[in-house]
């Protein structure tokens, strides 16, 4: 079995165009369970996502998994904010990363159909992608990123701008793909959300990693003024 934790982080910085967008980070992610990033807008959440996840480039120091960085890629996926689909069917959208690692079709075909029932869209695989609601579309790149089993799953915010009823939905999909093994690593904006799924936080300010500590012990009590004014709700700049 390839591990590809722990993930760690060493004075890694992002820039651009001169100006420091988040760093430097040291950090080390390991184990198993669900990391919650959260911090005011604008603090540098999403950057430190992409900055571990390897799509945002690295202005300084390092950023290593516990493999090369050609298998951790094969192995972790991400998902986005505003999910991105494809103008083809929910099947062929579920299809189509499959189809990139060479799963062969009667093998895929299984795995998409396994996925679309565990988040609910059975009964679309044959619909558009591109006429789906905004929870339907979440479900749908939550369970594309899924099919290929990643070790470790990055999602940046992903129930932003959706109801309580999606909401919900997508919080009780995640929590089975934390019991399942898979590591998540997620930003929030609600304080709710990130009480009921994290096993660890990490608070972003100014785009740094202000407090990093086990979620029961943040939410009992932030070590520093900073944190604990944001849990209040008040304006942290």
């Amino acid at each position: 079995m390839t591990e590809i934790l722990p993930l760690v982080a060493k004075n890694a910085v992002v820039r651009r165009r001169g100006k420091v967008l988040i760093g430097p980070v040291d950090l080390t992610l390991e184990g198993t369970g669900t990391t919650i990033v959260i911090g005011p807008n604008g603090a540098g959440k999403t950057t430190l996502l992409k900055m571990l996840h390897g799509i945002a480039r690295l202005g300084g120091g390092t950023v290593r998994w516990a493999c090369s960085e050609d298998i951790a890629r094969h192995h972790q996926a991400f998902v986005f904010q505003t999910p991105v689909v494809l103008r083809r069917n929910v099947r062929e959208n579920l299809l189509y990363p499959l189809k990139l690692i060479g799963t062969p079709r009667a093998e895929a075909i299984r795995i998409v159909e396994d996925w679309a029932g565990k988040v609910g869209l059975t009964d679309a695989l044959d619909r558009q992608a591109t006429v789906l609601s905004g929870g339907e579309r979440q479900k749908l790149a939550l369970a594309r990123a899924m099919v290929r089993a990643p070790k470790v799953l990055f999602l940046d915010e992903p129930c932003a701008s959706l109801d309580g009823r999606a909401t919900r939905e997508i919080e009780s999909i995640l929590a089975g793909v934390a019991e399942s093994g898979t590591r998540i690593i997620m930003s929030t904006h609600d304080m709710g959300q990130a009480r009921r799924l994290a096993d660890e936080v990490g608070f972003v300010l100014h785009g740094k990693i202000h407090e990093f500590a086990r979620a029961k012990e943040f939410f009992a009590g932030p070590t520093t003024k900073e944190a604990r004014a944001f849990l209040k709700g008040d304006i942290v700049e």
